[in-house]
């Protein structure tokens, strides 16, 4: 089987990556800051989890800005915010993969001047040109993961290994497991199982998913993307769909709560980093993406946030523990089955019509 280490190698940068070369100077940062207006302050839009205060109150002290955040649990609710013109203040988002061609689709991000930017050629190769943004346009990848399903391995004495796992095991999980609150990666991880694309552009496959999904809603909890934390941790609930970074996390607390990524597939995903047309602050955003592509600071958001960096140079500042972590950093054998979710324009509207109709229900 190929291992972890090799889904490295395969990836990795084939140039020399010595920290020196990485080419981050703190005076840089201090310049590009200080030469335009009133730029002391940056407001960033990002995920609940990614809001560590000592990566913040690190980049302030580097240099003499301050940070303010804001926090959503949903690349929707993300979107539909800019959309009614409520993002203003924010000189840097942080959009899922799939969401940020939409974002470009509706004229909202800027193109990266990437002669701004000291340590790109720090990321692994597959996200220097990622499928989603040819050559980082418009993005920067920030951390990357999996979906998939973690469980009370003191009660559930057998292993989730599939999705199917949900519904075979509907008496025992009933009202105890949750699924995330996502049309797509709910959607998409039953129509894996059932066979099929992640991205199916197929009314009838999503049909399909969706009545397979039916059978089994009488006994979800709910579907939720952050509560499910403290109520798995409390034994209120034994399985919970989630982001492996929030799983590590959990499992931190509790060594008999496991992640898995099931077998037929999932998704695999990377949140990344953008400047919107509207950002109040654009040398301070040229700041903060070069503060993240330091490779001691790449290293350090993996061991405090739990979450997989696509940076390599800092990847080899990883604890040995850290990068043998199979949950961090998966083996390509599994890796191979997993999908990127993918923008599915006008389609997309039926995937909502079947989520409107099952979690109205």
């Amino acid at each position: 089987m190929t291992n972890r280490r090799q889904f490295l190698q395969a990836i990795a940068v084939t140039s020399s990556l010595s920290l020196a070369g990485c080419g981050w100077r703190l005076a840089d940062v201090k310049a590009s800051a200080n030469n335009s207006g009133n730029n002391d302050r940056l407001d960033i839009y990002t995920w609940t989890q990614y809001a560590d205060q000592k990566l913040l109150q690190t980049f302030s002290t580097q240099t003499g800005m301050k940070v303010l955040v804001d926090v959503y649990d949903s690349n929707e609710v993300m979107l539909a915010k800019l959309l009614a013109g409520g993002g203003g203040t924010y000189s840097l988002i942080y959009p899922s993969d799939y969401m940020v061609q939409k974002m470009v689709d509706k004229n909202l991000l800027i193109e990266i001047n990437h002669d701004r930017l000291i340590g790109l050629d720090n990321l692994f190769a597959e996200f220097q040109n990622p499928s989603y943004d040819s050559h980082n346009r418009y993005s920067i990848p920030f951390n990357w993961g999996t979906t998939g399903l973690i469980y009370n391995s003191e009660v559930l004495k057998n292993a989730p290994e599939d999705w199917d796992y949900l519904w075979q095991n509907q008496a025992i999980l009933n009202k105890r497991m949750t699924l995330l609150n996502d049309v797509r990666e709910v959607m998409g991880a039953v129509l894996r199982m059932l066979g099929y694309s992640y991205n199916s552009r197929n009314e009838k496959e999503v049909k399909q998913a969706y009545e397979k999904l039916t059978e089994i809603k009488p006994a979800i909890a709910a579907f939720d993307t952050d509560a499910w934390q403290n109520q798995i941790l409390a034994g209120d609930l034994l399985l919970a769909m989630c982001y492996s970074a929030d799983a590590i996390r959990v499992s931190k607390e509790n060594p008999k709560l496991k992640y898995v990524i099931p077998r037929s597939g999932s998704s695999l995903w990377t949140d990344t980093i953008v400047i919107p047309k509207t950002a109040p602050n654009l040398p301070g955003a040229y700041a903060w993406i070069n503060f993240i592509l330091q490779p001691e600071v790449a290293a350090m958001i993996s061991q405090r946030m739990s979450v997989s960096i696509p940076n390599s140079a800092g990847f080899e500042q990883l604890p040995k523990k850290i990068k043998n972590n199979v949950n961090l950093f998966p083996p390509i054998s599994l890796l191979e089955k997993c999908e990127r979710l993918a923008p599915l324009g006008d389609f997309e509207e039926v995937y909502e019509r079947y989520w409107t109709q099952l979690t109205s229900s």
